[in-house]
């Protein structure tokens, strides 16, 4: 595609000496040169504007060229300002969460038997564990009457997590969680497109042409999208590793971070004050009492349907229940808003230093490589434009003057 623009460009010099030398003589010649004369004119034009995005022309450090690699980690740094302060917001978090009706979905997801059957065989192992160590009812009773009515009240909660933290990662039992993160970025991304093509056009260079940035902006964004999808498909994926890491220290602040503790504490006071939890704790541990041990060693036992009914109990009663739900909706906005808030300046570093990994030579090579063809047509258009206006403007002065 280079070389067919560039030929153009050839073709339109040699047609310009042709003309410019039989012009004297013939008067149609200065319309052919006049059209020829543009056309070199919109080609050298749009050359320029599309090779200053990833090169120096002619290698001329020539200022605002080269602007890929030049400002590499400019864009890193914008684009993790960008997300944080655009998408990582409180307001913006609790709009989006206001709108997802989570406690309805889980009870939705809850009320389906084979759902809540995959829950009850995952508990089936603690609940094993549990009952070698209680070995009659009284001792079930025993530890539910500590944990609901003393000891759950007394326990942080953020060290909690963190310890939960600790154990999904050392189990991976966290990859399932970055799948479902991925698609639900890829998706946010695919529904937030305009947003982001929009913002393109306020950052680009006022001289950058609109089709360029079309260009730009659509490759780009396929090449986000398949970067998720490569995320999603590696499982030791450098992106994921870097997670783990920030995981851990997650889990780290959990334990040390007082403000986060006490935010902890005060969602776990709602919870507990609130009736309709104290009903379910106590549903759930007196379906439990009657077979801890035969659920330990016979998963198809009556403890385990009982757990499953217990669920699904529960999911339609939030299902039915509009307080209840409006209830659990302020505690997951609440606490993803904090948490967003709070890791907002952590994830917005994340991207800037994954960009500011990347080399950037290599980084302009590939984005070249990747919209380069769908650029050349704004030469060859440039060209064929550049002519026509030239040969408007060359006859308009002739009928004039």
């Amino acid at each position: 595609m280079k070389v067919f623009a560039t030929s153009m460009l050839g073709l339109a010099a040699i047609v310009f000496v042709i003309a410019r030398a039989l012009e004297e003589e013939h008067g149609w010649a200065g319309y052919v040169r006049a059209t020829a004369e543009a056309a070199m004119v919109g080609a050298f034009a749009d050359w320029f504007a599309v090779t200053a995005l990833f090169k120096h022309p002619l290698r001329l450090p020539i200022p605002h060229t080269a602007i890929i690699p030049k400002r590499k980690d400019e864009i890193g740094a914008g684009l993790g300002d960008f997300v944080q302060s655009n998408f990582l917001t409180g307001e913006v978090v609790a709009e989006k969460l206001s709108t997802v009706h989570v406690s309805q979905r889980i009870g939705d997801w809850l009320s389906d038997r084979r759902h809540a059957r995959s829950i009850v065989t995952e508990v089936a192992v603690v609940v094993g564990a549990i009952s070698d160590v209680l070995r009659d009812d009284e001792d079930v009773r025993a530890l539910v009457d500590s944990l609901v009515r003393d000891r759950l009240g007394r326990v942080p909660v953020a060290p909690i997590v963190a310890r939960i933290i600790d154990a999904g990662l050392d189990g991976g039992q966290h990859a399932r969680l970055y799948n479902m993160a991925i698609s639900g970025v890829a998706t946010f991304m695919e529904d937030n497109r305009d947003t982001f093509r929009r913002r393109l056009i306020q950052e680009s260079p006022w001289w950058v042409p609109e089709p360029i940035d079309d260009r730009v902006f659509e490759r780009i964004f396929s090449a986000v999208m398949t970067f998720l999808r490569e995320i999603d498909n590696d499982p030791e994926h450098h992106f994921k590793r870097d997670i783990d890491h920030r995981a851990r220290a997650l889990a780290v602040r959990l334990r040390e971070d007082e403000e986060l503790i006490a935010q902890g504490e005060q969602l776990k006071r709602e919870l507990l004050e609130h009736p309709d939890f104290q009903g379910w704790t106590k549903d759930m541990w007196s379906s439990l009492q009657g077979g801890l041990a035969d659920a330990a060693h016979h998963p198809d036992s009556d403890v385990l349907d009982r757990i499953e009914d217990a669920i699904v109990a529960v999911a339609d009663r939030l299902k039915r229940d509009p307080e209840l739900q409006e209830k659990i909706d302020a505690w997951v906005i609440s606490a993803t808003v904090y948490l967003a808030e709070q890791g907002r300046t952590e994830i917005g570093s994340l991207i800037a230093n994954t960009v500011q990994s990347w080399d950037a030579e290599e980084t302009s090579d590939r984005i070249e490589l990747q919209v380069g063809r769908d650029l050349q047509f704004i030469r060859i258009n440039g060209t064929l434009v550049g002519g026509l206006v030239g040969l408007l403007i060359y006859t308009l002065s002739e009928l004039v003057f």
